[in-house]
């Protein structure tokens, strides 16, 4: 157990960049997001036993990062809205013509998606797993997975398109 132990560890800290980016693509928020890569390396290593070394260890670790997100979301309905000072000094100031050009970037574009369409263009197109893997870290039918990526796709390119008819 202890070789299989120190294996995972060895590819979780290689998996560090991506776990970080899918984090980002869920939580939209840099400390959230480094949050919920801390809960699924904890959790990944506490239950090291639980993967089955025949799947890959990003899947896994993505569904778990996926579940701490969920866990979270149900945690901050519980709380009710909170504002996060931080956040909200960095916008203070700003000009409103620099939200216009955040708006058209990929990042803020997928900011805007419904995050099951954002959580599976993240999976197949950012982070390169089959169908058949984001399915199975979603805990949808493939099917499922295939039409919110198709509506996913479709809305990034609708706000990623210049507007008909404006020169």
């Amino acid at each position: 157990m202890t070789e299989l132990l120190e294996s995972i560890r060895e590819q979780l800290v290689e998996l560090l960049p991506r776990l970080r980016r899918f984090a980002r693509t869920l939580a939209r928020h840099d400390a959230d997001a480094d949050d919920l890569v801390q809960i699924a390396l904890e959790r990944a290593l506490t239950r090291a036993e639980q993967w089955d070394p025949a799947s890959r260890l990003d899947s896994w670790t993505f569904g778990i990062i996926r579940n701490a997100w969920i866990d979270e979301l149900r945690a901050r309905q519980r709380r009710g809205p909170q504002i996060d000072m931080d956040e909200l000094a960095e916008t203070l100031g700003n000009d409103t013509t620099n939200t216009e050009i955040e708006v058209m970037s990929v990042q803020a574009a997928m900011a805007r998606l419904p995050e099951e369409q954002r959580t599976a263009v993240s999976l197949v197109l950012v982070e390169g797993l089959s169908y058949k893997e984001a399915a199975h870290v979603m805990q949808v039918p493939i099917g499922t997975l295939t039409s919110r990526l198709a509506r996913g796709r479709d809305a990034l390119q609708a706000m990623l398109s210049p507007a008909e008819g404006v020169q």
